[in-house]
């Protein structure tokens, strides 16, 4: 099997965006694999998605002012509930709408990896504005993104830093860049948390212009050796040493890698045969053309290596029935899914595959697919003769029935939302 067969094309643009349509797919493969990962990889180009317009946000009022009354605090915390669920709503509507489908892919990535939640920043404005960080710098150098990400207002909040003082360095930031965010786990010491801390001491969010500054007098200039490193080194000093540290390159080559093609550890060959080249530029646009172009990409391991995440699933789903990010059953669903944007579950993110395989979820996946095949237009499968049906519902979501798959599916072949339904739920669907 070639990467310019159909199938291949239908794997990438899953795993490089939230579900291909039919059209998308026939369009690249008359375009070929190669010239569609070009294409992916160009984000340059008008999106339908920039039609969706962002939310206009509530003036940041902070709940602890002193002179609110009961009332007024309620009714701040309304409006707050209600940012919030409007910049959910945007972020899918570009999901569902967009035509470069890895641009908003990689912010969800950059969403994960850095994860930062709403439960404890409680300002969507940072969050929104964080999000278009990630959409804007995702594809670029991997060192300037996260220095952009250390001087986030949503991160500063979302890790403590002004609570970051030169008695006092909190290690919150420190700690988590190094475990999470460019290092990984056994790659540096206590001492160099503590160390790192220091460097980032002083750093806040600035109330009065809402972005990031730093108290002169809160930080510690003294020596501090990080990383093997000495040096009177400042928070964009640590920045540098970690993600120039070999050990940064294979660990962000695997979560990479994990996330469209199936979860490595940094020490899995494929990575090990990636990580050079991105050690020497860190370019992450370059990366991920490695990781769609490597042979490893298209094999039996990668086609069944993830299971869909519930965003990934649901905004599939959506784009193949032509449903709107509108649709009633997508908010609850996440919620019984468990992975609603903007509320990550913790620092380290959301896990991957067999977390999302549960009883419940089948149940919640099973009453969601109900609900949108009930409302999607189906004549063109109500037309299809229904000894061919099951093959039109596979190729509406871009997917390839196992002998099983598809006799189960038969048997329901005269009841079309029916059939759309537990076409939705079937393992090659919810696999990604």
């Amino acid at each position: 099997m070639t990467g310019d067969d159909r199938s291949s094309i239908a794997h990438l643009l899953r795993r490089a965006g939230f579900g291909p349509t039919t059209a998308e797919v026939d369009a690249a493969a008359a375009r070929g694999y190669a010239a569609t990962v070009d294409a992916l990889l160009d984000v340059s180009g008008a999106d339908p998605a920039d039609t969706v317009t962002p939310p206009t946000l509530a003036p940041y009022q902070p709940l602890a002012a002193k002179n609110l009354t009961a009332a007024e605090r309620a009714a701040l915390n309304k409006q707050r509930a209600g940012d919030l669920l409007a910049i959910q709503r945007w972020w899918v509507g570009r999901m569902v709408a967009s035509t470069h489908p890895l641009r908003e892919k990689m912010t969800w990535f950059w969403h994960d990896h850095f994860a930062t939640s709403y439960d404890k920043v409680n300002r969507a404005d940072l969050l929104l504005r964080q999000n278009q960080l990630f959409r804007t710098a995702g594809f670029g150098g991997f060192e300037a993104l996260t220095q952009a990400v250390a001087k986030d207002p949503a991160m500063l909040l979302w890790l403590d830093a002004g609570s970051d003082k030169k008695a006092h360095p909190n290690e919150n930031f420190a700690r988590e860049l190094m475990e999470l965010f460019t290092l990984g786990i056994g790659n540096y010491t206590e001492d160099d948390v503590r160390e790192a801390a220091r460097g980032f001491t002083g750093w806040y969010l600035d109330p009065r212009t809402g972005s990031w500054a730093i108290a002169p007098r809160q930080h510690d200039d003294g020596l501090k050796t990080v990383l093997g490193q000495t040096g009177d080194w400042g928070g964009e000093d640590v920045v540098h040493l970690v993600v120039t540290n070999p050990a940064s390159a294979p660990f962000i080559v695997s979560r990479v890698w994990s996330h469209f093609a199936w979860p490595v550890t940094a020490t899995d060959p494929v990575v090990g045969e990636l990580a050079p080249a991105f050690a020497a530029t860190g370019d992450l646009t370059a990366l991920l053309r490695a990781v769609f172009l490597h042979p490893a990409f298209l094999s039996a391991a990668a086609r069944t290596g993830l299971v869909k995440q519930p965003i990934e699933w649901t905004v599939g789903a959506l784009r193949a029935l032509g449903l709107p990010a509108a649709t009633p059953a997508l908010a609850p669903a996440l919620t019984n899914l468990g992975q609603v944007p903007f509320r990550p579950p913790n620092v380290a993110g959301w896990p991957q595959n067999e977390y999302w395989l549960t009883t419940s979820a089948s149940l919640a996946r099973l009453s969601f697919a109900s609900a949108v095949a009930g409302l999607a237009d189906l004549g063109s499968i109500s037309a299809t003769a229904p000894a061919g049906r099951v093959d039109a519902v596979a190729r509406l979501l871009s997917v390839e029935w196992s002998p099983a798959t598809a006799q189960a599916l038969t048997t329901v072949a005269g009841q079309v939302p029916q059939l759309v339904a537990l076409a939705l739920v079937a393992p090659e669907s919810v696999l990604a």
